[in-house]
């Protein structure tokens, strides 16, 4: 099981963000990373929204930052640490312009990013950004087909109804950039099995990921790549739209060892291999930080 860390103060989601993350800035996250980066962790990982309507402030917060911007300063600041979005919405953001973002962390980090895309579920943030939010699907196929044309070939072209291109150089191409995929339903399964090297769940109970992988390995278009699976333990603590789920917060966040070992023992047993031990309550960014230390000496060590 490899561990992955999440970035403080990279939302401010009320049933996730504990009050000290909301007095760090931009020096004090780099902090972070870095020491991330020195103690082992395998990928340091955020989300993003563009815009929030009203009526999903008290869940969701206000506070987000772009992904791949956030992630590049990141790759200047570490040498080391894997970074991956989680997720980047891809249909609202133009697929050219998104695979150029990814193939610059690409070039800037020597290889570590990992983009994970997603369609989305905020339809008001769509419509504020002009995007039809019934055909995200739809866009988010085309573009993934055609950033891996940009990717990966040597004269690349794609014709499409959402995004066209040929007779174009393109260049940097990415030396190693997983795509992974988050959601769900059947379709980004799908499209797991199709193109990516990985899944990121939001909703899914985990006792159901080992159906799961068995659906994207039996389909006909399956490229046979072993798949990658990503579970924050902290992900029991939210419901859709980010609504708290107050019965699984009680029970997250521990300084038990074996307990600590155990449940990422029995995710590693339903397919998980990334994971992010979460956080008790904190007081102090001091504190946090003695916390990843605990975790890097306590619990990565025993991870295999």
């Amino acid at each position: 099981m490899k561990i992955n860390i999440a970035i403080p103060h990279a939302l401010e989601i009320p049933a996730l963000t504990q009050p000290w993350e909301l007095t760090l800035d931009h020096k004090d996250v780099l902090r972070a990373m870095k020491l991330a980066d020195d103690l082992g962790f395998h990928k340091c990982m955020l989300g993003e929204h563009f815009l929030i309507p009203s009526d999903h402030l008290e869940a969701s917060g206000a506070f987000w930052h772009h992904g791949t911007v956030f992630l590049a300063g990141i790759a200047g600041a570490t040498e080391r640490l894997g970074l991956a979005s989680s997720i980047n919405i891809l249909p609202l953001q133009n697929a050219i312009v998104q695979a150029k973002a990814w193939s610059t962390i690409d070039w800037l980090s020597g290889g570590r990013g990992t983009a994970v895309v997603a369609v989305g579920w905020l339809k008001e943030e769509f419509d504020l950004l002009g995007v039809p939010f019934q055909e995200r699907g739809a866009i988010c196929d085309e573009y993934v087909q055609a950033m891996i044309a940009l990717w990966t070939e040597d004269k690349p072209e794609f014709e499409g109804k959402y995004v066209s291109f040929k007779d174009v150089g393109y260049e940097p191409k990415p030396r190693n950039l997983p795509l992974w995929f988050g959601g769900d339903a059947e379709a980004p399964l799908k499209r797991i099995a199709k193109w990516g090297d990985g899944w990121n769940p939001f909703l899914t109970p985990p006792s159901q990921f080992p159906e799961a992988l068995d659906f994207i390995r039996s389909q006909p278009d399956y490229h046979g790549r072993p798949i990658e699976l990503f579970f924050p333990i902290e992900a029991m603590k939210l419901g859709d739209g980010h609504v708290e789920n107050k019965a699984a917060a009680e029970t997250i966040g521990s300084w038990n060892v074996q307990q600590t070992i155990d449940l990422c023992g029995w995710l590693g047993e339903l397919g998980v291999t990334e994971t992010i031990i979460p956080l008790p309550p904190l007081d102090s960014f001091d504190a946090y930080l003695d916390r990843m230390r605990w975790v890097a000496q306590e619990i990565m060590p025993k991870m295999g």
